[in-house]
């Protein structure tokens, strides 16, 4: 049932990073109870293709209501977890606020993401993944010298720098709580985690290694060695032979000169045009079987249609199909008790009497 076996979750429906925290809580083996509002969830996605409410089961409660709000504090009762991710003030607004939840219950972690954090000058303002990651440093940092930054997906802010933030602050704050501690608040915003993220590259910035520019350092495509390259079907490669004896390994496998210099700034272009006429004079696939078996740190560009035939990851079953659905597998893995996707995305309010009676032994 994975590690988190036994754990309780309330997750107040959301978008974006909460459900993430939720789903991931949910892969780890976590009961996560999604609290959706009457007639339907916050998202357009069919459910059946929502996979960040996979593992969930699902209640419907009118939070506008009273008898609502008194429901939901009845689950908080017996939960171990909350997480929501409404705007600073609204959640001590509709009557559930971490006072009054804690109170009740002083062992619950209560865990809030939101973009901004719930202080400071636009706390209370509307706000999406790319405008967080805008002031952290991070999208200015992102794609080629002389061009615009480049749109990182929402992995950087909603997921990377907001859901895992989530996920690892209530967790350390459960450490707490098992060890005898009282419940508290987490207060995971995207800016704090996505500056976080950053603290390698603030470091090898204060020491004068990474310049405030895109596409002139060591990870940003600046190096000849560490870029994506044209291949003559179109595609593309990911070559990033950072150390000098995978350096070595590159050359070798390109029949490129073994004495050429990798750290030579003077040489760059040249031999970065030269990677490109390599990698161009042969399809993807060439590229890919020619470094399969070596240390040359060079791998195929998949799409998502692709990337489960990858051999690795299919050797690994890093993507799964279940109920006709392809989706990523729970992660990390767990050698004594693993993590196993337990129930597909629920229907809003599918599980609200099952809920009730499981939780708060209501029939």
């Amino acid at each position: 049932m994975g590690p988190l076996d036994g754990l309780k979750v309330l997750e107040v429906g959301g978008i974006g990073p909460g459900p993430f925290c939720g789903m991931y809580l949910a892969d780890l083996g976590a009961d996560v109870v999604r609290v959706d509002r009457p007639g339907g969830g916050v998202t357009a996605v069919d459910p059946r293709f929502d996979l960040l409410q996979r593992g969930k089961r699902a209640v419907a409660v009118d939070l506008k209501d009273p008898d609502g709000v008194a429901l939901l504090l009845r689950l908080v009762d017996r939960a171990d977890v909350l997480i929501e991710g409404f705007r600073p003030g609204v959640a001590e607004r509709l009557g559930f606020g971490p006072d009054v939840c804690l109170h009740r219950r002083p062992q619950l972690v209560y865990g809030r993401i939101t973009g901004w954090g719930q202080d400071g000058p636009r706390a209370r303002t509307a706000g999406h993944d790319l405008t967080y990651v805008a002031v952290t440093g991070a999208l200015h940092a992102i794609g080629r010298a002389g061009g615009p930054p480049q749109i990182p997906l929402n992995l950087l802010g909603d997921f990377a720098g907001g859901a895992m933030y989530l996920v690892s602050g209530v967790l350390a704050a459960l450490w707490r709580v098992r060890g005898g501690g009282p419940g508290q608040v987490v207060d995971a915003a995207i800016v704090d985690g996505a500056a976080h993220l950053m603290a390698m590259q603030w470091g090898m910035y204060t020491g004068g290694t990474w310049l405030d520019e895109r596409g002139v350092n060591l990870f940003d495509g600046g190096t000849p060695f560490y870029d994506v390259y044209a291949t003559a079907d179109g595609r593309h490669v990911a070559v990033a032979a950072l150390e000098p004896q995978f350096f070595a390994v590159l050359l070798a496998r390109l029949d490129l000169p073994a004495d050429t210099p990798q750290y030579d700034r003077a040489g760059w272009p040249e031999l970065r045009e030269l990677l490109a006429q390599r990698f161009a004079a042969q399809p993807q696939s060439h590229w890919a079987q020619l470094f399969a078996d070596t240390d040359g740190c060079v791998a195929p560009v998949l799409s998502m249609a692709q990337a489960p035939t990858d051999p690795q990851l299919a050797a690994r079953g890093t993507y799964l199909v279940r109920d006709g659905v392809t989706q990523p597998a729970p992660a990390p893995r767990f050698s004594g008790t693993p993590a196993e996707l337990d129930r597909p995305p629920a229907q809003p309010g599918e599980h609200t009497a099952e809920v009730l009676a499981d939780w708060c032994g209501q029939e």
